[in-house]
């Protein structure tokens, strides 16, 4: 039959696709209402009278049976075929073919005019092929066959195939059994390796049911709302903002949930937000511009608010693709009670899970405009680039956001410097408008952490660009200059920035007299007071050296009283040497009326070498054996050529005696002592049989209870302490404590050791227990028990 009915088409000169008459011979010729040789003639005929007019293929193939591309309805060949279909009954139905091929057709062709490769109708041809392919119900073609059927007007393959499984994703009843296997082992999407037209809806077309009758415009605003809580939202919108200072608002739902506090605020707004580049929407806008309403707007730290909103066009793309996930949802609730194959199974899970990850992310692309304040104060939106990089990190990148995250310098908050802050005339500003500034004024840039402008003014204070102060209780100032102002004061709401020509130092910190501390003070190796006062009059300026120029710094006044107290402190605690007249200070109070204008600083001398106070050394400090504690104090004066603190050649002559280069000798006063008392401490080389260091005296029992730190006081214990003082220079502190002082000892232990950092400390712990009458048992031993628990050494007896 096959060959008759091309030999009746090739009579008439035309060309027929073999494989095309091959179907209607094996596979209609089945169904009990096609009429084999008369019904394909019959079908040929209708066919090529319709298709004369507009198809210009050169073969004969499924592309006469497609009808006018003008045409939305089939063609009368088209419909008669798909009337004889519809006879057919399978499961005891029968399919509604008609609107089966129209509906494909119609995504045939939407796929068609996405296509640059394909312009002859090919996927229409397709989609009629396996139609033809897929008769009687259960029959299906391989992509061979399809394919032999579209060749003939020389498709771009690339395009085709691309095209092909485009309508395999929109199809709504392609048998879903025959796509299983159109995924390479790479997963890389393929052809399928059968097509099949089925009698019944694919999951496909159940979803886009669901997503129009079944998915709310309600229920896609809360999930996108829960999508944008979510962690990997949040992680992605939010990451990084706290952690560098901004106070972070995830979806606030009014304007008073972003504080009018001055510190910096980055706030992720909901949906109803949406703006487009260059267009901030009024909900936006009025995170900024308000505080609860209107009639109270935002009081002044506008320029501390960046916003980020939805684009309007990503914002669609989100709810389409949740709409999308959602529809999926419906379909698998219709299908949970219902026996499916295991391949439809699989399609429902990967696209549910295909869907779900498509929500995060058309979420994340959808958030791309910035909303703030622009540099001339109005509300402006721009949009950015999103990528896998944390949102907050490139809109700090942006220069449009005009976010400072680095510190600034102390230069740039000077009068006259980049930022200026001051008005011309003002000696001084409160901290918290300099910090607050940046909040407020649009020109200025955002800082991102509001700490680093107070850090700022408290470095410019260390280097001496400012004095900070503050007004105490008593409406005294207290000040601090090149020091770290105290956490008290640094929260101090009347914590001022001063320029230092026009402050006056409360304290000075005796550090600061140090060479090398203050510039152009230390001009000599000693200075006189009186230059120390001449500094800090209030009239001096020094030159501070930069890379290839210097800039004039202002040094601030001092009154003489506050220069003698950190004089004062910095000699008491070693840090300076005072000179005055034949007198030398080091480590100790100053009496009254030497600090003078003639009197000298100098730094701390060096310390002494027990060598220099031997009689190799000093022979001059030595007569025979012998020596005094003065005379070699004043040797050593004599030898360097001005007076020495009394500390340095204690510090010499006590290191010499412990190492046993000389002793007291027995007619000595106690050693250490004042310089007052140095002529009276008397030292000699030592015997060739030095007596031998007393480390404990018996202790005698006394008749009262009572404790003791150390010895008791018997007379020969005084006697034996005081040859151990002479002879071994070992000093013991005796006396009776009452409970509550043993307590006190106690915590002061710690204390005593430090102090006592490189000196043999003993303790000696003597207890006695009695009275008028004996003690008992019970009481001895349960004292004897706790004093166990203490030391095993401890035991009364």
């Amino acid at each position: 039959m096959s060959s008759y009915v091309t030999n009746c088409l090739d009579i008439y000169g035309l060309l027929v696709n073999p494989d095309l008459t091959e179907i209607f011979y094996t596979k209609w010729t089945q169904l009990d209402s096609f009429q084999r040789t008369r019904g394909v003639l019959r079908t040929f005929t209708l066919a090529l009278r319709d298709a004369e007019t507009w198809d210009n293929a050169p073969l004969i193939g499924a592309n006469v049976f497609i009808g006018d591309s003008s045409q939305a309805s089939l063609s009368e060949a088209a419909r008669e075929l798909t009337n004889i279909a519809t006879t057919e009954e399978y499961e005891g139905k029968r399919q509604d073919w008609n609107n089966i091929i129209e509906g494909e057709l119609a995504k045939a062709r939407q796929i068609q005019s996405e296509t640059v490769g394909v312009k002859h109708r090919e996927i229409e041809q397709a989609v009629f092929a396996t139609f033809l392919h897929s008769q009687p119900i259960g029959q299906k073609a391989l992509t061979r066959e399809l394919l032999l059927l579209l060749g003939h007007t020389n498709p771009d393959k690339i395009e085709l195939e691309k095209a092909l499984l485009n309508w395999v994703n929109v199809s709504w009843f392609l048998d879903e059994e025959m796509l299983q296997d159109s995924h390479s082992p790479s997963g890389k999407p393929e052809l399928p390796k059968f097509w099949r037209l089925g009698s019944k809806p694919n999951l496909k077309q159940m979803h886009d049911e669901a997503c129009k009758n079944r998915v709310s415009d309600d229920l896609i605003e809360e999930k996108l709302q829960t999508e944008i809580k979510s962690k990997k939202l949040k992680n992605h919108l939010t990451a990084g903002a706290q952690a560098a200072g901004a106070k972070v608002h995830l979806l606030p739902k009014y304007p008073k949930d972003i504080e009018d506090d001055g510190q910096f605020h980055y706030a992720i707004l909901d949906p109803q937000a949406a703006s487009t580049s260059g267009n901030p929407s009024a909900y936006a806008a009025r995170f900024i511009n308000e505080n609860t309403s209107s009639e109270n707007p935002r009081a002044k730290n506008r320029n501390a608010v960046v916003l980020v909103v939805p684009d309007r066009s990503g914002l669609d793309a989100a709810r389409s693709r949740i709409r999308d996930y959602l529809g999926w949802e419906e379909v698998q609730q219709l299908l949970k009670n219902q026996d499916i194959d295991a391949s439809r199974q699989k399609r429902l899970e990967d696209n549910l899970k295909d869907s779900k990850h498509k929500i995060s992310t058309a979420i994340e692309q959808a958030y791309c405009i910035v909303v703030t304040v622009a540099e001339n104060n109005d509300i402006h939106a721009f949009k950015i680039n999103v990528t896998d990089e944390p949102l907050f990190n490139l809109i700090k990148a942006d220069k449009r956001a005009r976010i400072q995250e680095t510190a600034i310098t102390a230069d740039a908050i000077i009068p006259g410097g980049a930022y200026d802050l001051w008005q011309e005339g003002e000696e001084s500003r409160y901290v918290k408008d300099l910090v607050g500034a940046f909040a407020q004024r649009p020109s200025l840039p955002k800082m991102l952490n509001t700490q680093s402008v107070l850090d700022t003014l408290i470095h410019g204070c260390q280097n001496g660009t400012f004095v900070l102060r503050y007004r105490r209780s008593d409406h005294s100032f207290k000040t601090f200059w090149r020091e770290q102002p105290s956490q008290v004061a640094q929260k101090e709401a009347s914590l001022e920035a001063v320029l230092p020509e026009f402050a006056t130092l409360s304290d000075l910190s005796p550090s600061l007299l140090q060479p090398e501390q203050l510039p152009e003070l230390w001009t000599n190796h000693a200075i006189a007071l009186s230059q120390v006062y001449d500094y800090f009059s209030g009239n001096h300026v020094v030159q501070i050296q930069y890379e290839g120029y210097s800039e004039p710094l202002p040094i601030p006044r001092a009154e003489p009283a506050v220069i003698d107290t950190a004089v004062s402190e910095a000699v008491k605690s070693g840090q300076l040497c005072l000179i005055s007249g034949e007198a030398c200070f080091l480590a100790e109070d100053i009496p009254a009326g030497v600090l003078t204008n003639e009197a000298q600083l100098q730094p701390s001398p060096e310390p002494l070498s027990i060598n220099d106070v031997l009689p190799d050394t000093l022979p001059e400090a030595w007569s025979n054996t012998t020596t005094t504690a003065r005379r070699i104090y004043d040797a050593l004066v004599e030898k360097i050529g001005q007076p020495l603190p009394w500390q340095t050649v204690r510090d010499a002559i006590e290191g010499a005696a412990r190492t046993r280069r000389f002793e007291l000798t027995p007619d000595s006063q106690n050693w250490p002592c004042n310089f007052a008392s140095a002529s009276s401490v008397k030292f000699q080389l030592p015997q060739s049989n030095p007596p031998k260091p007393i480390d404990s005296v018996p202790v005698k029992p006394s008749s009262t209870q009572r404790f003791v730190v150390s010895e008791n006081k018997s007379s020969d214990y005084q006697a034996n302490l005081s040859a151990t003082q002479t002879k071994t220079n070992r000093l013991i502190a005796s006396a009776e404590l009452q409970t509550h002082e043993i307590q006190e000892l106690g915590e002061k232990i710690a204390e005593i050791k430090s102090a006592a950092a490189g000196i043999d400390l003993k303790l000696n712990v003597h207890i006695e227990l009695g009275g008028e009458s004996q003690p008992s048992d019970d009481a001895i031993a349960r004292i004897n028990q706790l004093l166990q628990e203490i030391s095993d050494n401890l035991k009364l007896q």
